[in-house]
């Protein structure tokens, strides 16, 4: 069984002005304690050392691989053509477009080269399906999934709580 130690993710950024956007993916692997690597690296300047990466991560302990960028999208579709990890896009707003340009391109995968997409600047969330990814074969890893899923809840049933204490008071 593979456990969350032998396995790390890759965070790619196609641009260090990135990196502010992708922090929240870096602090919720962290959270979970996830080891993770963080590369810049470019489907259209670089593409021999994307295509290299991706095709050897899984060798490298890699269990899942996240690909940020923005505008013309291309790196997570490139990195998921030369790799059978899973991998995450995550589109980056970086454009007088609001990254709808971005969402398009990582979305729109041809058939046989799945990306998972998430939301435009949606890098916590990537995180965390990296981790779900993660916790198929780490029961260990599994229950902090839970735990954290139950800590949500908790949060939003005490945020409901209070605002229902504001309302009551106003009514008064």
């Amino acid at each position: 069984m593979k456990t969350k130690q032998t396995l790390k993710v890759a965070v790619i950024m196609g641009s260090d002005s990135d990196f502010p956007t992708m922090e929240p993916c870096l602090d919720k692997l962290s959270e979970f304690g996830i080891e993770y690597e963080v590369r810049v690296m470019s489907a259209h300047r670089t593409p021999e050392i994307a295509v290299d990466f991706a095709s050897g991560a899984a060798e490298r302990g890699f269990g899942v691989i996240i690909a940020a960028a923005g505008k013309a999208a291309h790196l997570a579709g490139v990195i998921a053509a030369h790799t059978t990890l899973p991998v995450i896009g995550v589109p980056i707003k970086s454009s007088t477009l609001d990254g709808l340009d971005a969402l398009l391109s990582t979305v729109q995968m041809p058939s046989g080269i799945p990306v998972a997409t998430v939301a435009i600047d949606g890098a916590a969330n990537a995180a965390i399906l990296a981790v779900q990814m993660l916790a198929l074969n780490n029961p260990t890893l599994a229950d902090e999934l839970a735990s954290f899923k139950e800590k949500m809840q908790e949060d939003v049933i005490r945020r409901d709580r209070e605002i229902q204490q504001k309302i009551s008071q106003k009514r008064k």
